[in-house]
């Protein structure tokens, strides 16, 4: 059985997916969508995601949007598979996805996941004003993978998107 769309219309579809938490960022932008193959055996496309992490409670959310969009293109013959493993990191963010977030006020991730050491002694960059004086108030913000930062510069709180 031949797919009745082609991989690039579905990909370029699926790339216009936002963010349900971040909606200026798209799931490609932020590497969440992992892979899109035709399944002979079965007669459906199916789309890989990965959420930023196990629990995130947009996942359903994504999931949803994902099948409105092809749904609204006449595409109904998809599978959604949720993949963990690896996990995602935000190392899979594309340098597009970092300047949207700084645009959108919040201060984007810093450095490689792997890098422990820096996680320790990162430098997080006012994304109003620039300015490298800010200080965490709270390892924690608005989703658990955010810091909640202040500017001592500018005055201004923001989130910070923790590397993960």
């Amino acid at each position: 059985m031949k797919p009745s769309v082609t991989y690039e219309s579905l990909t370029a579809l699926l790339e216009t997916v936002a963010d349900p938490e971040i909606p200026v960022l798209t799931i490609a932008e932020m590497g969440m969508l992992r892979g899109v193959h035709w399944q002979e055996a079965t007669g459906e496309w199916e789309v890989l995601i990965t959420p930023t992490y196990s629990g995130c409670p947009a996942t359903d959310m994504i999931r949803a949007q994902i099948r409105m969009t092809l749904l609204e293109h006449g595409i109904s013959n998809v599978r959604i598979t949720q993949v963990l493993s690896p996990a995602w990191t935000t190392d899979w963010m594309t340098e597009t996805a970092k300047e949207k977030l700084r645009q959108y006020g919040i201060a984007p991730p810093v450095g490689k996941s792997m890098d422990a050491a820096l996680l320790e002694n990162t430098v997080v960059l006012c994304p109003r004003c620039g300015s490298s004086n800010t200080h965490l108030v709270s390892a924690f913000s608005s989703t658990a993978c955010k810091a909640f930062y202040t500017c001592n510069e500018c005055l201004e709180p923001f989130d910070h998107f923790k590397c993960h």
